[in-house]
């Protein structure tokens, strides 16, 4: 497997001959420096966690390009739906689809979801985090935007990830001190990304609270770069 991040929570997947973007916020996000026809080429589907504006990116203008199939929350896909999406697989929390050589599973986030129309908040679902799995490959589990909660052991003694990535900026998410505890206390992962910092000056401009409050454990810390493949 391979996991390049583009910058704030936006990552893609490739594994098996699938390729799955996760949360694709390419414009406006003044982190992404990559050619966004190479990073959508061949991408088959896309995850969204929930509905800011930072997360839901560019899913709607990719999805109609190349015929993707969006999985989302149930109310956030039928609000794409409504704007033209095509292909959807709606879910919700606590549940897993299967999508052929994966499956994916929804899981609890503490944070909001939700967007602005004419100066008018919209409701978009709850927010939620994605656990992709593959045979023979390591179950990736990408936290979404989410404060730490007492539930992540549920989640892990379910689904075994072995592959956390973890929102770190603090302000929206947890800080890094906070992440640490989450993925120490609750988990057994080979490896954690660190993500959601350093896109806008209100958050944590790099990782490093976190990779300090990680450090001695036995869980590897890896701090990608921004386009960049990395394999597992």
């Amino acid at each position: 497997m391979k996991i390049t991040w583009y910058g704030h929570s936006a990552f893609r997947l490739d594994f098996a001959g699938q390729s799955i973007l996760i949360d694709p916020f390419f414009t406006g996000n003044p982190t992404f420096t990559s050619d966004k026809a190479d990073v959508i080429k061949g991408v088959s589907h896309i995850v969204v966690t929930h509905g800011h504006c930072d997360h839901v990116g560019d899913t709607l203008d990719i999805a109609k390009s190349n015929g993707a199939t969006v999985t989302t929350n149930y109310d956030l896909g039928m609000w794409l739906a409504s704007k033209g999406l095509e292909k959807l697989n709606p879910m919700n929390a606590g549940g897993t689809t299967d999508l052929g050589s994966f499956t994916v599973s929804m899981v609890r986030a503490d944070h909001s979801s939700g967007d602005m129309l004419n100066g008018t908040p919209i409701y978009l679902g709850n927010p939620l985090g994605a656990i992709i799995k593959a045979p023979g490959e390591p179950t990736v589990y990408h936290f979404g935007d989410t404060d730490i909660f007492s539930d992540m052991e549920l989640i892990a003694e379910i689904y075994q990830p072995k592959i956390g990535i973890v929102p770190v900026g603090d302000r929206f998410t947890m800080g890094g001190a906070t992440a640490a505890m989450a993925v120490k206390r609750y988990f057994k992962l080979d490896a954690v990304i660190p993500c959601h910092y350093g896109t806008f000056p209100i958050i944590e401009p790099n990782p490093d609270k976190f990779v300090a409050a990680m450090k001695g454990h036995t869980t590897k810390v890896v701090v990608a770069e921004r386009g960049k493949a990395i394999s597992f």
